[in-house]
């Protein structure tokens, strides 16, 4: 008479459905991309309100100070969306 042995569940299924399939290096590592451009977003989202904030903090001090006129915060203005386009 042999001896039954008991096989566990997870293997009873690995042998049913054949070997599970991993995924691909290229795969891996676009999840991997993903992952640092999603943090790259989140940080990006925490820092550029501060950033605006601090531009719009020394704008108001220079016009206190009437070491510039409105007039030439409007022309820089316009100078670096140039700069962007």
């Amino acid at each position: 008479m042999s001896i039954k042995r008991i096989v566990s569940p997870k293997r009873v299924q690995v042998r049913a459905g054949g070997r599970t399939k991993k995924k691909s290096a290229a795969k891996r590592g676009d999840v991997g991309l993903s992952r640092r451009l999603q943090d790259l977003r989140e940080q990006v989202d925490i820092v550029l309100p501060e950033m605006t904030a601090r531009i719009a903090a020394l704008e108001h001090m220079l016009r206190e100070k009437q070491l510039c006129t409105r007039q030439d915060l409007i022309a820089a203005r316009a100078f670096v969306r140039m700069q962007e386009a």
